[in-house]
Formats: C-alpha cells, sequence, structure tokens
C-alpha cells in the first residue's frame, strides 16, 4: 500500500471529508496537523506547490491536491490504483 500523508487543521470539514474517504477504502495515512505549528504549515506550503489551504494530500510523496481532488480521482477510478501500486 502507497505511503498517504494528509496535512489538516482541527476544525476543518473538508479535512473531515478527505480523511474518511481514506477510511472508507481501507487506507492508512499519516496526519500531519498544522494549526499550531508555523514549521510545518510552511514545509505544507513548499511541498503543495504555495498552496495553504487545508487538506493537501500525497500519496508516495505526490501531490493529490486537496478533498476534491481526492473525490474526482476516487470518482474517475483513479485513486484505488494509486494507492496500491508499488513504489
Amino acid at each position: 500500500m502507497a505511503k498517504v500523508e494528509i496535512y489538516t487543521t482541527m476544525l476543518c470539514g473538508y479535512c473531515y471529508r478527505a480523511k474518511k474517504l481514506l477510511e472508507e477504502r481501507g487506507v492508512s495515512y499519516r496526519e500531519i496537523d498544522v494549526m499550531t505549528d508555523g514549521k510545518l504549515r510552511e514545509e505544507m506550503r513548499a511541498r503543495a506547490g504555495g498552496r495553504s489551504t487545508v487538506p493537501q494530500i500525497f500519496i508516495d510523496d505526490r501531490h493529490i491536491g486537496g478533498c476534491d481532488d481526492l473525490y474526482a480521482l476516487d470518482r474517475a477510478g483513479k485513486l484505488m490504483p494509486l494507492l496500491t501500486a508499488s513504489s
């Protein structure tokens, strides 16, 4: 299974939705809370090409985007192949 990282904040509805979809697909992920840590938020921005909203999702270090992007991949049938591809 691919390595999944998701940058979040505690009070973010989109973060909740993204995590819920991953959990429904049986995917474990590393959650990185950027709410009170400026260094982690800067790390997220650097990795996400300047995007500053949460969530920002990475699969095997590839930037997927936010919640809507994750759902779009799932609807297109492209999420599970990304998650199950060999690193």
